[in-house]
């Protein structure tokens, strides 16, 4: 479990967190939701040690990171960018090969499509040995039929080692079909936390008393600073 103990973060003089206290329960993926500006991404880096803050994060979190961008090194390979954190060739090609970019192993990020570049960003996290993934947006960019399977593929790797994962997302479908429970913030508080039945991941689109119940808890926020 990852506990957050009195947790304060402040930005100059704007405070995000107040004495915030949080578990996250291990082998799942809980998703946090919330308005821009309300601390989701703050969230994450504090959790993998990025930013500072006041209180108690533990344990001391080994994370790997997918983000909203790939970020791959450009004058690397697929592969290359890869064995950054894998040194294993093998199990860099067998990677590649779960994630269906076997004949792109020698090609460079700007030879990659959106969704190429993305699936090697999923491919890297799960290839580096940290026990907790956490996601910042990383299927904001794309389109409906290509984030379906994308979230599709993190899943099936995610169900092999049923890692902690924490995934930041503005989009409630995306939190439906990937998470175990989703926390809604606001004002620096977690004001709903909701536990969606079954496994990962739904199908788009399917309708749920979590989907109905997080719907309204996000508009409620929205309807606030409207």
């Amino acid at each position: 479990m990852i506990e957050l103990r009195g947790v304060t973060k402040r930005y100059a003089d704007l405070t995000v967190y107040d004495r915030f206290d949080l578990d996250i329960r291990e082998g799942e993926i809980t998703c946090i939701l919330g308005e821009s500006g309300c601390g989701k991404t703050t969230l994450l880096n504090m959790i993998s040690g990025l930013c500072p803050y006041e209180g108690r994060i533990s344990p001391r979190a080994d994370c790997s990171y997918i983000f909203q961008q790939p970020r791959l090194v450009p004058n690397l390979t697929a592969a290359g960018n890869l064995l950054l954190v894998c040194r294993d060739r093998a199990k860099v090609a067998e990677m590649l090969e779960r994630v269906g970019l076997a004949d792109k192993a020698d090609a460079y990020p700007v030879e990659l499509s959106g969704g190429q570049a993305q699936r090697v960003s999923v491919a890297r996290a799960f290839l580096h040995p940290a026990p907790r993934i956490l996601m910042d947006e990383p299927f904001s960019s794309l389109d409906t039929a290509l984030k379906i399977r994308l979230i599709g593929l993190f899943c099936e790797l995610w169900r092999a080692e049923r890692r902690t994962a924490l995934f930041v997302t503005h989009d409630a479908e995306e939190a439906c079909m990937l998470s175990h429970r989703a926390l809604v913030l606001s004002g620096g508080k977690v004001v709903c936390d909701l536990r969606a039945e079954g496994d990962v991941p739904r199908a788009y689109g399917q309708p749920s008393a979590f989907k109905t119940q997080l719907l309204a808890a996000l508009m409620g926020e929205r309807g606030k600073t409207d």
